[in-house]
């Protein structure tokens, strides 16, 4: 996991809350935006790529590849979720868990712990 996590946010994180099952979650995740990592985001165009984070429902897109969301469940006001990444060096499956914070950030961690973020939501 520690590979994948770093993979997942080492450039740019990924990130996260009502019930979060079937398909009400898929058409409500409350995660579904543009993101940066352990930077606010600008919004404006000068925000550096390799900050930058995409969610949807089922992926997670950054610049150093792409994770699918096999499962996600809430767990307090935390979403926990079992993705599968592929990479240059090949897929990788792991855990994250992304939690919201008073101050509209997301905090981001991994299964392991080796690896946390904070994701700021994009302007729209």
């Amino acid at each position: 996991m520690r590979n994948s996590t770093r993979l997942i946010v080492g450039s740019v994180s990924v990130a996260v809350m009502g019930v979060l099952s079937g398909a009400a979650f898929a058409d409500d995740f409350p995660l579904v935006g543009n993101y940066t990592q352990n930077v606010a985001c600008k919004g404006d165009g000068s925000d550096q790529a390799i900050a930058k984070v995409t969610i949807s429902p089922q992926e997670i897109i950054s610049n150093v590849g792409v994770c699918t969301i096999l499962d996600k469940k809430t767990n307090g006001p935390s979403i926990s979720a079992h993705v599968e990444c592929k990479f240059a060096g090949g897929p990788l499956i792991g855990d994250i868990t992304f939690t919201p914070k008073p101050d509209n950030t997301i905090e981001f961690i991994d299964r392991d712990m080796t690896y946390k973020a904070v994701l700021y939501r994009c302007p729209q």
